[in-house]
This record gives structure tokens, sequence and C-alpha cells, in this order.
């Protein structure tokens, strides 16, 4: 399912021209990088977390069935509920029928990445709900009809000015505010009053603990909380991979999440939800369930992306990403952007579909190293390539292209020959500039950007050279 008009290539095109949106993206771009190599720095076991957290999540897909069983029992045995969805409809039509019994009006919304997933809020608003985003981000984007363009900074694509603007727009009879501690304090008002109009309230889950029947959110607006506490009803929604065995696997993970998302040593609220209000209890819901979502994660489990079942959604990859820093999220048509999008959209809603978002990768491997959970990123997005050209998806152009590259690389004379004859052809072309502007055949290059001139030798030339004539 398409967020987004056109194709990857027309969508990245705008998106380079739009000036507002590389000045959201500049004023970002830098800052998570920094922040979080600083908190990885400060961690001396970082590493060792990243092993064992790959450890624990390679073990429980290993046996996910019974870890699931596990989960669902001690759920139950809390008072709550778990519904099994197979897909994206499913599991809106478990999430409407809830709401139905429940007769409910008003739903607010914690940050769920699976929620916009399987299209939850169209649905919701279609059946008559009022349905309130809870997250900040979430909220911008929800009043500008737009989707995440970040999976944990929803509107790092929207400046403050627009920001701005669109609460003008959206809060009438409030003044312009202009700074973003007035924005921020301008969204609690307005927020406020819909968290005790709640009938029901939905977060999504980071993690799942099979040990206790729990369900993680880890925040740093505390709307979560409210969501969950203050109405009648509380709905999570996950996918099935997020079950982890213990709290104390728990604590491992979330020492690396909030460093490799946004460069804290912890987020300001990691919340533990399990069941319904017990008798005694000051507050919480009457109904709790948990809605875990399929919607293909089984078919991966059983093939060669089961690695990415591991991803535990910090968006350090794209955060690191040098496409992503250039185009934004939007670019990448649906939910999941960055590197993994580029694996997660094609294995959900088609190869074919979404044939540009591997082949955009450069496969610098920068996502790779970041990865919390080591995820091989970068294999991963050659895989699927080499998934796409046994499927007959490549362009026959290309396909043409690359098998006379092929010829001509298994014949090492001629292939050598050719590349001395086009670095003295590029060096030509780029005279005493040092870079070339314009080739042709390399429009899709120079358009954005310079080609800078080879150096004068190829690889194998200075190799030789470095190792004395050997």
């Amino acid at each position: 399912m398409s967020t987004a008009s056109g194709n990857f290539e027309s969508r990245a095109a705008l998106a380079l021209k739009d000036a507002s949106l590389q000045k959201a993206l500049g004023n970002f771009k830098p800052l998570f990088v920094a922040k979080r190599a600083s908190a990885v720095a400060e961690l001396a076991d970082f590493e060792a977390l990243r092993d064992r957290a790959a450890q624990i999540k390679n073990a429980v897909l290993g046996e996910l069935d019974v870890w699931l069983e596990r989960y669902a029992a001690a759920v139950g045995a809390a008072g709550g509920k778990v519904h099994f969805a197979t897909d994206a409809a499913e599991a809106r039509e478990i999430i409407l029928g809830i709401c139905r019994d429940a007769n409910a009006k008003t739903i607010c919304k914690g940050k769920s990445m699976v929620s916009e997933e399987i299209a939850l809020n169209p649905a919701l608003e279609a059946a008559g709900y009022k349905v309130v985003e809870t997250d900040l981000g979430e909220y911008i984007i929800q009043l500008a009809q737009e989707p995440p363009s970040h999976i944990i900074a929803p509107a790092i694509h929207k400046t403050r000015e627009q920001v701005a603007d669109l609460f003008e727009a959206h809060h009438p009879g409030r003044p312009r505010e202009e700074s973003v501690a007035g924005l921020v304090n301008e969204a609690r008002h307005v927020l406020r009053e819909k968290f005790f109009r709640a009938d029901v309230g939905i977060t999504g889950g980071n993690f799942l603990i099979a040990e206790t029947g729990s369900s993680v959110i880890v925040t740093n607006e505390g709307n979560g909380d409210l969501s969950q506490t203050l109405a009648r009803v509380h709905i999570v929604t996950s996918g099935i991979e997020r079950v982890l065995p213990t709290l104390d696997d728990l604590s491992v993970f979330l020492r690396i999440l909030a460093r490799s998302a946004t460069g804290q040593d912890t987020e300001c609220y990691t919340t533990i939800s399990t069941g319904p209000r017990r008798t005694g209890d000051p507050d919480g819901p009457q109904e709790y369930h948990v809605v875990l979502v399929d919607n293909g994660r089984s078919k991966m489990l059983g093939g060669k992306f089961r690695d990415m079942l591991r991803c535990i959604r910090c968006g350090a990859c794209m955060n690191h990403c040098p496409v992503y820093s250039a185009i934004g999220g939007h670019a990448y048509g649906w939910v999941y952007p960055g590197p993994m999008g580029a694996i997660l959209t094609p294995l959900f809603n088609g190869m074919a579909e979404h044939y540009d978002l591997p082949n955009a990768c450069t496969l610098n491997g920068r996502c790779q190293s970041v990865c919390p959970v080591k995820i091989p990123l970068t294999e991963l997005i050659r895989t699927l390539r080499s998934e796409q050209v046994k499927a007959g998806l490549m362009p026959a152009r290309q396909r043409t292209l690359l098998a006379a590259w092929g010829w001509v690389a298994r014949q090492p004379g001629l292939y050598h020959a050719l590349e001395r004859f086009g670095i003295r052809l590029l060096r030509a072309r780029a005279g005493h500039a040092g870079h070339i502007s314009a080739l042709p055949g390399a429009h899709a290059w120079t358009q954005s950007r310079d080609l800078p001139a080879p150096s004068g030798e190829t690889f194998l030339e200075q190799w030789r050279k470095q190792r004395g004539g050997s």
C-alpha cells in the first residue's frame, strides 16, 4: 500500500528540489549522528550489548511460535486478550470490532508504526470514529494529512515555520506561536482535553514480554502513558516479532535503543503495562487487548530475510543513510523509509512495485555498521536485488548493459585497456576544474552533483606502485 504518488525516481527528484524539505533535513541530519556517536562512546560495553541483543532475537525467532504462545498465555492470566491477525485487513477488522463493542466515539493514539503499516487511521475514520494522534510528530502530520517521513521523528520533514502555520490554521482563537517551546506547549494544551474524552487508547508495543505478558513502550513525551491509562479500553498493536522472553532481556534492549535512536542514555518514559486495571489500582483501562500482526512476517521468518525481523525500529539506519539524508522519507512511498524500508517495503508490498528501493542504495555499509542488533542490511539489500533479477524484474536495457560489462570484465586485457582509455577521456573532459558537471549518458548523476575527475591511474596501477611493482 503506497502512501505517495508517482514512482521512487520522480519522488526523489521532487525531494531534491524542495527547499523547505532540504532545510528541514539539514537541521536534523547531523544531530542524530553526532548524538549517537557520543552516547555510544560513553558506554564501554555497547558492542557486547549489540552482540547479546542479536543473540536474544535470534533465539526467539528460532522458536517464535513457542514464545508467542507463552506471551498470549501470560496476557490471558493477567486479564487481557491477545488477537492474532494474519494481515493488515484482519488487524483492522479486529480493532474495529473492539471499538464497536466498547461503544467508542473518540480514540487517542500513541505512536505505533504497525498502525501506520495496516492503515488503521483511515479505517477508523471511515467507520465514524474521532481519531487523535497524541505523539507530537504524529499530531503534526495528522493535521497536515501526510504520512510519517521517519519512524522516530514523523515530522522531521517539517520546518518550525511550517508547524507554526499548521497550528495557526487548526487552533483558532489561539495566538500564533513561533518558538519550539511555544509550539510544544500549545500542542500539550490542545491535546490534554482529548485524553480525558477518549474511550479507546491505542499504542504500539516496542517490546512484548513473554514472562509477564507485559507490553513496553518507550517515549519522550509521556503521551503513550496518558493514552493507555485514561481510556476505558487499551489496544496494543505490534508485530509478532517484538516478543522477548524476560524482563532481564528487556534491560539489554533498553540500553541500546535510545542510544541508537536519539543519542540519549534512555528515553524519558519507559512504561510497562500488564493487563487491565486491577482492584485497588488508581487508574488504568477496564479492558486490555493486544493485536499481534503477521502481515508477511512469517514468510520472512522462513526465508532469506529472517535477520530483518531483529529490527527494533530505532531509525539509526536511516539517520546514517546518505540517500535518506538527501531525499527524506516520503520518497520511499510507504511507512518504512531508508535502508529498512528498502528491504521491508518490497517484501511486504511486492518486489516489482518497489523495484527501485533496493537499487537506490549505494551499499556504503553505514546502516549495517550502526544497527544495534547487527542486521546485515547491505547484504540483505544485495540479496533482494538478486531476487529481483531471478524474477526477471530488471529492465531489459539494464540487463543488456550488465551483460556487456560482465563480458568485458572477463577479458582482463580488454578491461584494463578500456579502463585506461576511460580515465584519460574523463580527465580531458574535466580539464582544469577537477570535476565534470555534464557527461553524455550520465545525466542521472550530473544533474544533481558533479563527478570528480579520476586521479590519472587505474586502481591496479596504484596498487602495484604501492606494493613496489609486485
